[in-house]
This record gives C-alpha cells, sequence and structure tokens, in this order.
C-alpha cells in the first residue's frame, strides 16, 4: 500500500514538472513577444517587463527544484525501506524487482 502511495506521487511529480516546463516555454515566448522592436522602443518600458519574466522564471525553477529534491527524498526513503525489507527475505524476486525500479527512479 505504501509503494502504491509513491508510484502515484510519483507520476504526479513528473506532470508538476511537465507543467512547469510548459511555464518555461511560455515565458521565452513571452521574452520573444514583450521585447520591443525599434518602433514599440517608446511604448514599452523594456526593463520592467525583462524584470517581471526573470522573477517568473526564477520563481518556477526554485519550485521546480523543491519538487524535485523532495522526490528523491522520498524515493530514496523507500528504496531505503525496500533495502531493509530484502535483507529479510532475499528469495523475494517481486521485491528484488520493486526495488530495481525504485532505484532507477533515484
Amino acid at each position: 500500500p505504501i509503494l502504491r502511495d509513491i508510484s502515484k506521487d510519483f507520476f504526479l511529480i513528473q506532470e508538476l514538472l511537465r507543467v512547469m516546463r510548459t511555464i518555461d516555454d511560455r515565458i521565452v515566448h513571452e521574452l520573444n513577444t514583450t521585447i520591443p522592436t525599434a518602433s514599440f522602443v517608446g511604448k514599452i518600458d523594456a526593463s520592467q517587463t525583462c524584470k517581471e519574466l526573470y522573477q517568473s522564471l526564477m520563481e518556477a525553477h526554485t519550485s521546480r527544484e523543491r519538487i524535485i529534491k523532495s522526490c528523491i527524498a522520498q524515493t530514496s526513503s523507500v528504496v531505503k525501506t525496500l533495502r531493509e525489507e530484502r535483507e529479510k527475505a532475499q528469495d523475494d524476486i517481486a521485491l528484488l524487482k520493486q526495488l530495481r525500479k525504485e532505484q532507477t527512479k533515484v
């Protein structure tokens, strides 16, 4: 039951990272479309726009880093538990497969 919940969390984390990558793509697009051309230089505050985009990007990266570190810690904890269980039941092939799967995630 615990391993099943962690797998769901892992897939949720993967989805969050995908969404965050999309945010990065949008920020790059926004940057490409808001930096004024020569004819619009006086109408747009490029400095403020860039500052806002930079802040958005930094927030997205900080959030992504926190999620990745949380996932690593959580999965490492599962690996540790599985290793302990594996020491007690060395003949359990299913347990070995689950351990390898979790190790691959890390």
